[in-house]
């Protein structure tokens, strides 16, 4: 018998579960845009041999899907940190959290801007979350970050 002391075992560390995660995918238009491109590029490749034009047009589709995919950027609230596509910034030096609708996010989007906000924007998504940086060393005044639903990452981001 070995002289180390009995327990429980260690159970392996888990990651903190996400307060809010959302992808930004392109929206059902952009996808049957994509189809109807592969499928054009089919159709184009038909002359050539019918076989290849199946290859093709597959390859096109699967690689416009993996593209679009590998694109749409990651909205996360997680062990502390805001983060938005590429960029993270620490939930303390954050301020107050405001859900944007569609015309809101327009406004902030237009007159209202400050070209030192942070953005983190899709077209297809109308509605986003404005959030302030309190941090007085960091010149960025503002996030504005796309999102469909507003509400939950401000409630996520507020807590």
């Amino acid at each position: 018998m070995s002289d180390a002391p009995r327990g429980t075992p260690l159970s392996p560390s888990r990651a903190a579960v996400p307060t809010y995660v959302e992808r930004l995918w392109l929206g059902p238009l952009g996808w049957v845009l994509l189809v109807a491109f592969a499928a054009m590029v089919f159709v184009a490749f038909v002359p050539v041999d019918l076989r290849v034009a199946g290859a093709v047009g597959v390859a096109v589709l699967a690689a416009g899907a993996a593209v679009l995919a590998g694109a749409a950027p990651r909205v996360e609230v997680r062990d502390g940190t805001f983060r938005a596509g590429g960029a993270h910034i620490p939930l303390a030096v954050l301020g107050p959290a405001v859900p944007l609708d569609a015309t809101a996010a327009r406004s902030e989007l237009g007159p209202r801007l400050d070209a030192r906000a942070h953005l983190c924007l899709r077209g297809w998504i109308h509605t986003a979350v404005r959030v302030e940086v309190s941090d007085p060393q960091d010149p960025t005044p503002y996030w504005i970050v796309s999102t469909r639903r507003p509400a939950e990452l401000a409630a996520a981001l507020n807590d």
